[in-house]
């Protein structure tokens, strides 16, 4: 089964162990080199005073990421931040390198600016891919200024503040998360059947 989220609401999330303990909470999301999946997450203390911490959490470690929480096994499942970040690349290195990008076609339209990331949690895999983003819409759009959501290609290209999406992903486009998900397998069969 899997789930579609927004990052946004991802950070701030409490950080909980099988044995129920809080140990952190969510301070951004980390994208692997290319991207396309999520590595981790660094963290922040709990509180409202609370800082960030020099601790993170890969991937491989979280035991599940539900709609409260993120769950680990135990508190030797955090590890240094430098081990999370060493596997990034850092033009994605964070969810905020992201944010405010522009989106535009391989054909050369503007479509908008990423406002979020979409990422789809699959739990019996126990992996969790960028599978969108979350744009304010342009004119090519439509609607300009309207919250749209587009899907990605399996593979991104990124230089400095555009992102690149084929032209064909414009008609994947959708408003809400309800049926984004089938909207981005479509898009993604669409593609290998032109290669």
């Amino acid at each position: 089964m899997s789930v579609l989220m927004r990052c946004s609401e991802i950070i701030k999330r409490p950080v909980i162990t099988m044995d129920g303990e809080d140990v952190a909470q969510v301070k951004d999301v980390v994208y692997g080199a290319d991207g396309g999946e999520v590595a981790g997450f660094t963290l922040a203390g709990r509180g409202i005073l609370a800082g960030p911490l020099d601790r993170s959490v890969v991937w491989n470690s979280v035991a599940a990421l539900g709609s409260d929480a993120i769950m680990i096994a135990d508190e030797d499942a955090l590890t240094p931040i430098e081990d999370l970040l060493g596997t990034t690349s850092s033009r994605r290195g964070s969810g905020s390198d992201v944010l405010g990008a522009e989106v535009l076609t391989d054909t050369g339209t503007a479509l908008g600016e990423v406002v979020d990331v979409i990422v789809e949690v699959d739990t019996e895999n126990r992996c969790c891919d960028v599978v969108g983003y979350e744009i304010v819409s342009s004119e090519a759009l439509g609607h300009k200024g309207t919250k749209v959501l587009i899907p990605l290609p399996d593979t991104l290209s990124a230089s400095g503040d555009h992102l690149l999406v084929p032209a064909d992903a414009t008609a994947f486009v959708r408003d809400d998360l309800a049926g984004f998900g089938a909207a981005v397998d479509a898009f993604r069969q669409q593609l290998k059947g032109h290669h």
